[in-house]
């Protein structure tokens, strides 16, 4: 048996920068992977998507500069090259993944617990007073006759060519992204989603924005629907308002969240799970002594980023999660959120004040042929304390990353609005909201 002072089993954006970061620090660490350095974000979810987001991104802009001023004929998307670029960046970044791991020593194989604290991989057993389980997601399904028919986004990455028309099952951050992509590339898509609006997450004015703005892209957008079933020749069947109804394409992709990936041999030493996550306290750690959880295996918090910052706290480095967590929608136009929707904070009872302001009437938008798109902003009444932003428009998640520093920083609705923003630019929309608050 090789002992350690450390392992951590999974190499995703929280298993590999916790592994490195410990290393650094001169602990002996072991990293334990069974695939692709970088695990699901960079090889089979928020790179490679953000690769083909910026290909869509492209052929539109081909499409519709014409009144910038620039001819261009013939516009031609070619997916197969945008893939074969996805590709290239996703190799490029894992050799990146690889150095930073340069400290860290690294096994390939499948991880099993042989007791709390001694993991085996390959036939060969190894040691350490502290595990850190990064092991991630993987797609679910619905519990729907015909559900094996659907893709999920794991396949949906790995092809070269796309269909003629699609149902994606799921209006939330993977069914958004994936039908931005798809439109922009000539998919005939249609979304179901079963909740009355998409992105649950996202204020549902700022939602409903996005919804439009996408209907206005040729995209079919159903809300409130339940999916039934999905039938031979890719018919799905779905309730809305309580009427029956179906609709037919080449394909259909199933893209209704994520559940989480347990190590094997875990159960047997009585870990505690909780909606079929791994439980863990604010330190991130597990019922079982110097086992803890990071990232979307213990579904505190699935993002990569998040992964990354509950590693931190499981090395002991911050004592505790900040509250402050942005995240971003990268369809076009783009949506950032940070903090609590409208809704939320009325739920909560918080006497709360909202400010908004639409990107048709900032200077820069309209210069770049970006008018599409608004920003909203909630403030506590009495004390002006920044309760959370969301937007839907051009470079949502950068201008969404400066309110979240100022939230963290503790800073006041007077106080942002007070500091004087370049002219002109996008992030005065985070002024012109504030101002009418």
């Amino acid at each position: 048996m090789t002992e350690f002072d450390l392992i951590v089993i999974g190499s995703g954006p929280g298993g590999y920068a916790t592994a490195a970061t410990a290393a650094r620090g001169g602990v002996r660490t072991l990293l334990i992977e069974r695939d692709h350095l970088g695990g699901t974000c960079l090889n089979r979810g928020c790179i490679p998507t953000k690769a083909l987001c910026r290909s869509a991104e492209a052929a539109m802009m081909a499409s519709s500069c014409g009144k910038l001023g620039i001819e261009i004929e013939n516009v031609r998307p070619d997916y197969a090259t945008a893939a074969a670029r996805k590709d290239e960046v996703v190799a490029s970044l894992r050799e990146g993944v690889a150095t930073v791991l340069a400290d860290v020593t690294v096994v390939r194989g499948e991880a099993r617990f042989a007791a709390p604290r001694v993991v085996e991989v390959l036939g060969e057993e190894y040691s350490a007073p502290k595990i850190i389980i990064a092991t991630g997601s993987r797609p679910s399904a619905l519990n729907i006759p015909g559900a094996e028919l659907a893709i999920n986004s794991d396949f949906a990455l790995a092809a070269t060519t796309l269909p003629e028309s699609i149902v994606i099952i799921g209006g939330g951050v993977i069914g958004m992204e994936f039908a931005s992509i798809y439109s922009a590339f000539g998919v005939k898509v249609t979304v179901l989603e079963y909740c009355r609006e998409i992105l649950p997450g996202l204020d549902a004015e700022v939602a409903k924005r996005l919804r439009m703005a996408l209907k206005r892209r040729g995209i079919t957008m159903v809300t409130g629907a339940e999916v039934k079933g999905i039938r031979e020749g890719l018919t799905v069947d779905y309730t809305e308002k309580g009427k029956e109804r179906s609709v037919q394409a080449a394909m259909a992709l199933m893209a209704v969240g994520r559940k989480a990936v347990i190590p094997e041999g875990l159960a047997a030493q009585g870990i505690e799970l909780e909606r079929g996550f791994i439980k863990v306290d604010d330190k991130m750690a597990t019922n079982i002594p110097g086992v803890y959880a990071i990232g979307d295996c213990n579904g505190r918090c699935m993002l990569a980023h998040a992964a990354t910052a509950q590693g931190r706290v499981a090395l002991g480095i911050v004592g505790k999660m900040s509250d402050v967590m942005p995240a971003a929608v990268f369809t076009h136009p783009e949506c950032g959120m940070v903090g609590l929707t409208e809704a939320q904070c009325t739920d909560r009872g918080i006497d709360c004040n909202v400010g908004t302001a639409i990107y048709r009437s900032n200077g820069k938008a309209l210069a770049m042929d970006e008018p599409d798109g608004m920003v909203k902003i909630m403030t506590e009444k009495e004390s002006g304390k920044i309760l959370g932003c969301h937007i839907c428009g051009a470079h949502a998640a950068d201008l969404v990353q400066e309110v979240s520093v100022a939230m963290q920083c503790g800073m006041t609705a007077d106080a942002l609005r007070e500091t004087i923003h370049i002219h002109p630019t996008l992030s005065e929309l985070i002024v012109s909201a504030l101002e009418k608050i």
